[in-house]
């Protein structure tokens, strides 16, 4: 009789564990890895971040979802900017974390191109592949394929920005002219979602003190912020708002506005910039 030959167990992903745990703490993301030999995928809601990133009739298709949503939730037409900015923060929100869930969790800090990323937003999910990926001395996975061994936390932190800013550069070349802003302001936007999104699932994990730490570390802001991000975490105690333990609550001011302020004037983000101390506090104390 003929024994079938083993096949050999497919290679870890390096950030499979980040990702899943990702998923246990935060529903309203899922993110899949392909085999690698399997495409991305595309089609059936799916956009690459690359298609995004051309800013043609996929752009134009993404962005209509925004804008139908606007016209359905709040019935009226929003300016073609606002569109574009609404797309973005939804797009840019969960790729953020792409890069700095694994980095906070594990260690790890994937290479994530606009080629390796794909997003389906109706169902919550992105799809990404890992071909390179940083870590420190002595991980496990510095034996995988694609590791590159860095030599410690100062050094990993600069991976997190470098890679951040690879993926953004493309996609914000697409967004942009939509969006009628300068540089600055869109990679405000880029530092703002950076920032809020790891704060937002820090506190989802139990862990909200150490995620803002380490974004302070990541994105200091002062003296000067590290190009091409403008701004730094930001983050700052507010007065009037201690929680149960006694500690005071935590804010800080986006470097960008969403520009939902044009949808409904009295309706503010917490960190936006147009909301005032009082207003925050306000909130605060009423939610607690």
């Amino acid at each position: 009789m003929t024994v079938p030959a083993l096949l050999p167990a497919p290679l870890a992903s390096p950030v499979a564990a980040s990702y899943a745990r990702l998923a246990e703490v935060y529903a309203g993301l899922r993110i899949e890895e392909p085999l690698r030999d399997e495409r991305l995928p595309r089609g059936a809601g799916w956009v690459g971040a690359d298609e995004l990133a051309a800013g043609g009739p996929h752009l134009d298709a993404f962005l209509a979802w925004d804008n139908a949503q606007v016209l359905r939730d709040y019935g009226t037409q929003a300016r073609t900017d606002v569109v574009a900015s609404f797309g973005l923060h939804r797009y840019a929100w969960p790729a953020c974390l792409l890069v700095t869930v694994p980095w906070f969790l594990d260690r790890r800090v994937p290479r994530l191109p606009a080629r390796n990323v794909a997003f389906q937003r109706a169902l919550g999910s992105m799809a990404v592949r890992v071909e390179e990926f940083a870590c420190l001395p002595g991980d496990p996975a510095a034996d995988l394929p694609g590791a590159r061994v860095v030599a410690d936390e100062e050094a990993l932190r600069a991976e997190v920005r470098a890679s951040l800013a690879e993926h953004f550069e493309a996609v914000l070349d697409g967004f942009g002219p939509r969006m009628r802003r300068g540089r600055r302001a869109l990679w405000g936007m880029a530092t703002d979602e950076i920032v809020e999104g790891l704060w937002y699932v820090g506190a989802l994990l139990g862990e909200e003190p150490r995620a803002m730490a380490e974004l302070e570390l990541l994105l200091p802001g002062t003296p000067k912020p590290y190009k091409p991000y403008a701004g730094g975490a930001g983050f700052r105690e507010l007065d009037g708002t201690e929680g149960p333990d006694g500690a005071p609550r935590t804010t800080r001011d986006r470097a960008t506005c969403c520009f939902f302020y044009t949808l409904r004037p009295e309706d503010t983000c917490l960190t936006c910039p147009r909301t005032c101390d009082a207003e925050r506090v306000r909130r605060l104390t009423a939610a607690a």
